[in-house]
């Protein structure tokens, strides 16, 4: 077993940064928490997460797979079984309860597992089935990068005008596209603001299956997906927004200050100089298996000189888009990052807003884990004042 925390007394309680099921093990509760936040987005049942956890050996990774693996297959199967039935409304939830649960199934096995690809693989198609029944349209897209290409979906609002506004969103070191639909999309879907969810270099589909690994210049796969987006006709070009969560917090800024195409950026979850920060990290770290794998790196110590890439401070001056940092007051990696990104633009002069969600309302947690509406709300009533767009209540 491996040791994913340290030694404590407290039992499982509601904190100020949300529900703590494991106090003996924070990361691996933390994992759970964002599984539990994201059923309110449609992605779980908080009687199913809770059950599973329960059956969990705490600290295990291997229980961990098999208890989120099981409770994914019970929803794909009767996903299945209401679909052929002609029952769409429930075969649409379960297969976004099961495609949410094969996210967090393969989050702690290793790299080279044969479980990881194909749980993965499983998620992509759950939510691929789903997505037949939504409101809105949804297009898998292969987006020209390089010699290859970047997975994505673009998601056309149902309430979007004939030229639509549209919000490029990217993960971090551990999310991806499927992932950002409950973290971020249906928030935007719903204000009439289409989507292009994308697994981005070092990220989702786009590390599993074409190992490309992270590069700190991100304006580069941003690019690509900018020139799809000109090439569509549904599209309004001058309202293209970008948004990046967690470590996606540096890609946005950092893309959004050379690729003038973008209109406004959103870090969702702020980063400033990841290089510095990742300094106290050893291979022991409970994230280092993610952090080598996206990095492309034997150990810890390559990766932090990797990282040192990463940061924000010499290349802020250049963004000239409006920005919205958006930070959990307890986040568990650290908040001094958020101001420093918001004094950083400030000085630089660029037009910001720092919203610090307290644990009075909830969403305190990184990238507002424990409740993933709020950071609804708060980026899109923010996007659409920016853009002026009027919405709807016939919507």
């Amino acid at each position: 077993m491996v040791s994913l925390g340290y030694s404590a007394e407290d039992e499982m309680e509601y904190r100020d940064y949300g529900w703590e099921q494991w106090p003996e093990f924070p990361w691996m509760s933390y994992q759970f928490r964002r599984a539990l936040g994201e059923t309110q987005e449609g992605g779980g049942a908080v009687s199913e997460c809770l059950r599973a956890a329960s059956l969990m050996i705490p600290g295990d990774r291997e229980s961990w797979y098999g208890e989120w693996k099981r409770i994914a297959d019970h929803n794909r199967e009767k996903a299945l079984r209401s679909e052929s039935n002609g029952h769409y409304v429930t075969a649409r939830s379960c297969y976004l309860r099961a495609c949410d649960y094969y996210r967090s199934a393969e989050f702690w096995l290793q790299p080279d597992d044969p479980r990881r690809l194909s749980t993965f693989t499983l998620c992509e198609e759950t939510f691929q089935a789903a997505s037949r029944y939504f409101v809105h349209r949804v297009e898998y897209v292969h987006i020209p990068y390089e010699d290859t290409f970047l997975p994505a979906y673009f998601i056309r609002s149902a309430y979007a005008p004939e030229k639509s506004p549209v919000l490029i969103a990217f993960g971090g070191l551990d999310s991806f596209k499927e992932e950002i639909y409950f973290m971020l999309g249906r928030g935007a879907l719903e204000r009439g603001i289409s989507c292009l969810l994308v697994d981005g270099p070092g990220q989702g589909a786009s590390l599993r299956r074409q190992k490309l690994i992270t590069r700190y210049d991100y304006e580069v796969p941003v690019g690509a997906c900018v020139d799809f987006l000109e090439s569509r006709q549904d599209v309004d070009l001058h309202k293209v927004a970008l948004s990046g969560s967690s470590l996606g917090g540096y890609y946005a800024v950092r893309a959004a200050a050379f690729e003038k195409r973008i209109s406004a950026c959103i870090a969702h979850g702020a980063q400033w100089n990841v290089g510095r920060d990742w300094r106290s990290r050893d291979d022991n770290h409970p994230l280092a298996l993610h952090i080598r794998w996206v990095f492309g790196v034997e150990n810890m110590k390559q990766a932090c000189e990797k990282a040192d890439s990463f940061n924000l401070e010499p290349v802020i001056k250049n963004l000239e888009a409006p920005l919205l940092v958006i930070h959990g007051a307890k986040d568990m990696i650290g908040v001094q990052k958020a101001k420093e990104l918001y004094d950083g633009a400030i000085s630089a002069g660029v037009n910001t807003k720092l919203v610090m969600v307290e644990p009075s309302e909830t969403g305190a947690e990184h990238c507002q884990h424990d409740n993933p509406t709020l950071a609804h709300e708060y980026v899109f009533d923010w996007l659409c004042e920016v853009w002026g767009i009027v919405q709807r209540y016939s919507q």
